[in-house]
């Protein structure tokens, strides 16, 4: 199972010491320098594990407290790396799961990570995405509806493909029938972003409900959620 985590620093002696310490887990690592391009990131992809250097970037400490509200990496385990600034409550009490001081050894590095590992696993597997090829169709507000085609699948979304642009956070229903079932899926799930090049990532909002697939097209529409 292939891991990923993000640093978010600029300090190049704290992510020479975690890379060795990473790869051994097998966690392929991404350094980000600055807050705005970590936002984005963290907007857009899923990280296993993100690293904080809280104390001496400059936003280290928003960047941490806002983690647990972005939708993609909500419930990533997230690492605070500390240099006397903030205090190890304050890093539990914003939202971190482990705690690294500043200078950091490789053994407290590795320890760290090795304790953490299978919460990463963990989220790992409640996050997997499997890549897909699937039609769908959207039903949008005001009966309209578009086609598009999901490109992956996982317990909270799915990522689809869709010619035109879906509003961020906008609601619909979602339906598609899985390769090789005999039943088709209706979900209500909102627009978690978009990147510009007919891509959007949908968070899932309510149970998945099935029909029979014959059944589809004179199935009344669900309620949609609040």
């Amino acid at each position: 199972m292939n891991l990923d985590s993000l640093l978010i620093s600029r300090d190049e002696a704290l992510a020479a010491v975690l890379n060795p310490a990473l790869q051994k887990i097998s966690v392929r690592l991404q350094i980000c320098g600055d807050a705005q391009p970590a936002r984005d990131l963290l907007t857009k992809c899923k990280f296993d594990a993100v690293i904080i250097d809280c104390d001496d970037l400059q936003s280290g400490v928003d960047l941490l407290r806002n983690l647990r509200q972005t939708q993609s990496n909500g419930k990533s385990v997230s690492f605070a790396v500390l240099n006397g600034k903030t205090t190890t409550q304050q890093a539990f009490e914003w939202g971190a799961n482990f705690v690294l001081q500043k200078p950091l050894s490789a053994l407290h590095a590795s320890r760290c990570f090795n304790a953490a590992l299978n919460f990463m696993v963990r989220e790992c597997r409640r996050y997997f995405r499997h890549p897909v090829d699937i039609p769908l169709r959207i039903g949008l507000p005001n009966k309209q509806e578009m086609s598009a085609t999901a490109t992956n699948l996982s317990e909270g979304g799915m990522a689809i493909r869709v010619l035109g642009k879906l509003p961020k956070e906008i609601k619909g229903q979602f339906r598609f029938t899985l390769p090789g079932a005999s039943i088709s899926l209706e979900l209500t799930g909102e627009v978690a972003w978009a990147d510009g090049t007919r891509r959007h990532s949908l968070h899932r909002r309510s149970a998945v409900l099935a029909v029979p697939a014959g059944k589809m097209a004179d199935r009344p529409p669900a309620g949609r959620n609040a």
